[in-house]
């Protein structure tokens, strides 16, 4: 088991960055002319900075900086570097960067229910979506592993 989560955990450093720059959804119009406009995190990011700096500072830091350093500060408890006393915080870390996830599918729903845009969500947002979620259930597995 222990193999397993490092292994997972490890694949989550590559995965996440991944899961930044892939398609979370595309938006568009519904009229055919103007195309659909394919949006992931980095690319929504980049819009948010330069509109709302502020909201930007707090989406990057769930999105972006917040999990990967759990995912970090996780394998170096696998690794046995780093206490494993910090798994509260870190779990708790998770839960903010679930809470991206929502904002994400609630954009979603808003953008849908305004007409004239038509919204697809892409494999980009699963991919982000898997991540978190196995990042969530690594942590909740760690403490299990070190008692034992």
């Amino acid at each position: 088991m222990n193999s397993i989560l490092r292994l997972a955990n490890y694949a989550l450093l590559v995965l996440y960055p991944v899961a930044w720059f892939a398609p979370l959804l595309k938006a568009g119009f519904i009229l055919p002319i103007f195309g659909l406009t394919e949006i992931s995190v980095v690319s929504g990011l980049q819009s948010l900075w330069e509109s709302d700096a502020a909201l930007a500072l707090v989406v990057t830091t769930l999105a972006i900086f917040l999990p990967y350093m759990k995912t970090i500060a996780i394998a170096l408890i696998h690794s046995r570097l780093l206490s494993p006393r910090l798994l509260p915080l870190l779990t708790w870390i998770g839960r903010l960067a679930m809470a991206d996830v929502f904002l994400v599918a609630l954009y979603i729903v808003i953008a849908k229910a305004s007409a004239p845009t038509h919204i697809e969500t892409q494999w980009g947002l699963w991919l982000f979506t898997a991540c978190v979620l196995a990042s969530l259930f690594i942590s909740a597995l760690t403490p299990h592993r070190r008692r034992g």
